[in-house]
């Protein structure tokens, strides 16, 4: 199964997770979140980072299109993920310059479906994460069973407060059904020390298992 840790704020960590396979890393460009890239790092320092096999991730919150576009060239993205409100007409514009992730916030009992049907034809990927105040993530657990018995349709990403503690209960999503749509897992808050900075030692424990999955 792959990877993505977002909310990265130093290169040298990312290469670490480069090291370790990880796929994807992911730079908040939000300025309201604690993990703001820009608050650690410059647009040089951001695209200076490569890695072997690791992809770059920009996740926006209701950004302007030319400035979302704009930083995907400054910083050299390779996908972005769109976790605000935005519409499938804004999708499209952004899709026509650059991969789409369309995250979705889900409440318990939302219909899962009905969602995301507008965006199914527009955007690549799907990310699905708990629902809560404001932007971005929460940390708090998803409920997968909400996705259990679907078929989503288009590769997605699992998200919402995925911890060290959740290998076996991933092993167990990914024998349902619906997880042959499953692209990979998106981690965030449970493995870090303090905003932005990661807790290495739990991510070269978990990291192999997920591979395994």
């Amino acid at each position: 199964m792959r990877s993505k840790v977002c909310g990265m704020t130093s290169a040298e960590q990312v290469m670490q997770l480069d090291e370790m396979g990880v796929e994807f890393a992911g730079f908040i460009f939000y300025p309201k979140s604690p993990r703001y890239a820009y608050r650690f790092m410059s647009r040089p320092e951001i695209k200076k980072i490569r890695g072997k096999g690791i992809n770059k991730v920009g996740v926006f919150v209701n950004a302007e299109v030319e400035e979302l576009l704009q930083t995907v060239d400054d910083c050299g993205l390779y996908l972005v993920q769109l976790h605000g409100d935005e519409t499938p007409k804004y999708c499209e514009k952004v899709a026509d310059y650059v991969s789409v992730i369309k995250a979705f916030r889900l409440r318990e009992n939302e219909n899962v479906l009905w969602k995301i049907k507008d965006y199914m034809d527009i955007v690549d990927m799907f990310l699905f994460d708990t629902d809560g105040t404001g932007y971005g993530g929460t940390g708090k657990k998803f409920n997968w069973d909400m996705l259990k018995g679907l078929t989503i349709g288009k590769p997605f990403f699992l998200s919402g407060g995925i911890g060290p503690d959740d290998a076996e209960a991933l092993a167990e999503f990914a024998k349902d059904p619906v997880a042959k749509d499953l692209f990979s897992i998106d981690v965030n808050s449970r493995f870090e020390i303090s905003p932005g900075s990661k807790d290495m030692d739990k991510l070269k424990t978990f990291i192999p298992v997920v591979k395994q999955l």
